[in-house]
């Protein structure tokens, strides 16, 4: 499986970031996968932000306190993060990631870069 990530490498503040993930080399409607979004900010670890499965449901992680959500377009396989009211702290290297469990993290996206600035 490959991924690939795309979307603005600049966000001003308070606005909504939003960055969408190409799947080639497998399907996310298959049922081995959950389909995340992983951030590494600079100088920090990595951070789990959520997933959807192969259903469509999602789940987010707490941290970031409901200002995430996870779409899909089933007919072009690929899926996608918003990110609401950003602020600088959101500046990060997002990558997308296939999931085969909690901590089983199979294949990566080449990572991009996103800055919160105005």
């Amino acid at each position: 499986v490959q991924l690939q990530e795309s979307g603005p490498g600049l966000v001003k503040p308070s606005k909504t970031l939003s960055l969408t993930c190409i799947v080639s080399g497998g399907s996310i409607t298959s049922k081995y996968y959950y389909w995340s979004w992983i951030r590494q900010p600079p100088g920090k670890g990595l951070e789990w932000m959520g997933a959807m499965d192969y259903e469509g449901s999602y789940y987010d992680s707490p941290s970031l306190k409901s200002r995430t959500s996870i779409s899909r377009d089933t007919s072009k396989n690929q899926f996608s993060l918003q990110l609401m009211s950003v602020t600088p702290e959101d500046t990060a290297v997002y990558y997308c990631v296939s999931q085969a469990g909690s901590t089983d993290f199979r294949s990566w996206g080449q990572g991009t870069q996103v800055t919160v600035s105005s």
